[in-house]
């Protein structure tokens, strides 16, 4: 399973990537969103690897994006007949021996869509995650008031870091042992925000950041972790 791709620019290092993993089918992808940061590059994806299923948010027609990106995403679903769900809160992925449970989003309408972020939780034996895509204050309160998501090892810090995601309300319930943020180097949006690596600090002191750390790589055999980032730093 795939989570989200980034810009175009970067597929190339992605595509890279999974294969050296050895990798030629991908069950699924999810796709949290159609922001050009997180699926610019998922019709090369689409293009180059056998692709079981593509999961989606449902995204209201008039706030779809008319972008370049997003045109091409639809063009390779349709070009490799690659089948296209929308996203349902309490939906189970089996991947092996492991397994996923979508939390968000409950197909209420949002402003931001960023908020439309397919958000769920990855279980593999003892060990649990949480990734919630761009998902800000609004849908981390869905899945609260869902009793969605619980205690976890591994949190992937939303949008970014941005100070108006990974509210303290969801951390006193995931009380995550290990933050990963994904941001980019002096990034103008200024992620991640003091305050949101403060609420972290509270329950963590192991922070990981790709602006500093580079590619940061999570294995678990069910039982335990471990963490290797691509630069030793924190």
């Amino acid at each position: 399973m795939l989570v989200d791709c980034g810009e175009d620019a970067v597929s190339a290092q992605v595509i890279k990537y999974l294969k050296k993993l050895g990798i030629g089918r991908l069950d699924y992808i999810i796709a949290t969103h159609p922001h050009s940061d997180h699926m610019g590059g998922m019709y090369r994806i689409i293009e180059t690897f056998d692709v079981g299923e593509v999961i989606v948010p449902h995204i209201p027609d008039e706030q779809l994006p008319t972008a370049m990106f997003y045109e091409k995403f639809l063009d390779a679903c349709e070009e490799n007949e690659t089948a296209v769900t929308v996203a349902d809160v309490g939906r189970i992925i089996n991947i092996g021996d492991a397994r996923a449970e979508i939390t968000a989003p409950d197909g209420t309408f949002q402003e931001d869509i960023n908020n439309y972020s397919i958000s769920f939780m990855l279980y593999h034996g003892s060990n649990s995650f949480l990734l919630t895509g761009d998902a800000e204050a609004e849908e981390e309160a869905q899945m609260l008031k869902a009793e969605k998501v619980g205690k976890v090892n591994v949190y992937k810090a939303g949008h970014h870091g941005s100070a108006y995601s990974s509210t303290s309300d969801l951390l006193a319930v995931i009380r995550p042992e290990i933050a990963v943020i994904s941001c980019g180097k002096e990034n103008s949006y200024g992620h991640p925000a003091d305050s949101t690596i403060k609420r972290l600090k509270e329950y963590t002191d192991h922070i990981y950041r790709t602006d500093v750390c580079g590619t940061i790589v999570i294995e678990s055999d069910g039982k335990k972790l471990s963490l290797t980032p691509e630069r030793n730093a924190k």
